[in-house]
């Protein structure tokens, strides 16, 4: 069975037989007389293949290095036998913990997850396989973020999901534990490492699934990718292993093999799941030195997730300022593209909130007037909205009587040439999932309310996109 492996800093290593592939700048391949005798006691077939994950958070990229120190209890990746010096040391292996967090917060009913985080390291199938059987037949969602790592690995990963019929997404833990430790650090490391049962929030927006972890997840009969999450996918590279001076002639064969196994081990993964194998056609067309993130046009028609409308619960995030936000991507029948709907609530103070939406502009001049419908408020949004190329954004202004009636059932956006309510207005649906959560956290960050007259306030900068809020200085009708 060919091992093939995707690591993250952008180094790739692969071996096949008397081939060594590495996923680097340069390609080289081992020729037979250049490997000892000694050597063929290792096993024949070993091939990593290696895919350039994204670039790693700012301050990942910025933090000092270290290297563990002897009884600190942080495992880190070291250097693998025969592999060059500083390949493999210092990457944080996969953990996979048990994490507890308040009610709903990952999904209607759902208090508890399993966070899979860190690099797809050579013994990752093995752990999972052990924690699985820890945690017994619990039906648990597992979260994965991951830059990459062993493409084999990935592989059986993926093969055990199947077998535990597990519900698979993308997302990062944030840890109760770690206090005011960064998430990334030593300290937030060693706990996701230690098999204890944890505490705290799981979030999508900006997590990723990169490398081999997009073929880790196909492997899950269930698979669901947050609209803000992100794939992404590029090409294996192969490099000479052996130092010496070999001819073009004797490293292409080795190289040529070693990429035909690979490809015959991939396709037959994806073939006995049912997926498309346009995926690895995709990868093998990115270049090694790039990096493809996939539209959800591409998750879809891959079948990484076939869900025509996805919609994420809401969710709390402490950015540059507290701010509740979801996001629903709907593709109607026939039609091409998805389109996305995000909604976003931010306070001024514990009694003053603003809520926004942004979505596609319609063609012409659009609706009206746009509301928000609940069993127990109905929210009319200030018109006309701010547009900005194909885009546009409505606003308004709630207390937090209003905030707390929203999150207690589902609702609708309901559109139409007027604030009132007519038989043929066209409704979209809106789940409140994760609301009363979401909506506790942002109290927390919220000044208290303010008994003066409420001055004139700036409009709210949009989290994820560069228009300012508009109507945010208009008192609530």
């Amino acid at each position: 069975m060919p091992l093939s492996v995707c690591w993250p800093r952008g180094i790739c290593f692969a071996a096949l037989l008397l081939g060594f592939v590495l996923s680097s700048g340069t390609s080289f391949a081992a020729a037979p007389a250049a490997i000892k005798p000694a050597a063929m006691t290792k096993p024949a077939t070993q091939l990593k293949l290696a895919a350039r994950p994204a670039r790693p958070s700012s301050r990942a990229a910025h933090a000092p290095a270290r290297s563990a120190r002897p009884g600190d209890g942080l495992h880190r990746l070291r250097d693998a036998d025969g592999a060059p010096p500083g390949l493999f040391h210092g990457l944080v292996p996969i953990s996979f913990a048990l994490v507890r967090g308040s009610a709903d917060a990952c999904g209607a009913g759902c208090d508890s997850w399993i966070a899979a985080e860190g690099t797809i390291d050579p013994g990752a199938a093995a752990r999972f396989r052990k924690f699985m059987k820890q945690i017994g037949n619990r039906k648990l969602p597992i979260y994965f973020n991951s830059l990459g790592g062993i493409l084999e690995q990935a592989l059986a990963i993926g093969t055990l999901l199947r077998e535990r019929e597990a519900v698979v997404r993308i997302g990062r833990t944030t840890l109760r534990e770690c206090g005011f430790e960064a998430q990334d650090g030593e300290t937030c490391t060693r706990l996701k490492q230690s098999g204890r049962e944890l505490h705290g929030e799981v979030w999508t927006r900006g997590t990723m699934c990169n490398s081999a972890c997009p073929y880790l997840i196909l492997g899950a009969p269930s698979r669901e990718i947050a609209p803000d999450a992100t794939l992404a996918v590029h090409s294996p590279r192969v490099m000479n292993f052996t130092g010496g001076s070999l001819t073009y002639e004797v490293r292409a064969q080795p190289m040529q093999q070693a990429m035909a196994r690979l490809d015959r081990m991939v396709l037959d993964y994806i073939s006995k799941l049912g997926a498309d194998p346009r995926l690895w056609t995709v990868s093998r067309s990115v270049p090694f030195e790039g990096m493809r993130n996939l539209t959800r046009e591409e998750i879809a028609s891959f079948a990484l997730d076939r869900r025509e409308r996805i919609e994420s619960p809401w969710m709390f995030e402490a950015a540059n300022r507290g701010v509740a936000s979801k996001t629903i991507l709907v593709r109607k029948e026939g039609e091409a593209s998805f389109r996305a709907t995000r909604f976003q609530l931010v306070c001024f103070n514990q009694d003053r909130f603003e809520l926004d939406v942004e979505r596609n502009a319609p063609a012409g001049a659009g609706s009206a007037s746009l509301a928000l419908v609940s069993r127990e408020v109905r929210l009319n949004f200030l018109s006309p909205p701010r547009r900005s190329d194909s885009r546009e954004t409505w606003g308004v202004l709630l207390d937090f009587g209003q905030a707390r009636a929203l999150a207690t059932s589902a609702a609708e956006l309901v559109e139409g040439p007027s604030n009132v309510a007519r038989a043929d207005d066209a409704t979209f649906p809106v789940d409140g999932d994760g609301l009363q959560n979401a909506l506790k956290l942002l109290l927390d960050t919220c000044p208290p309310p303010k008994t003066a007259p409420q001055p004139v306030v700036s409009p709210v900068p949009w989290q994820q996109i560069p228009w300012p809020q508009a109507f945010a200085a208009h008192p609530l009708r």
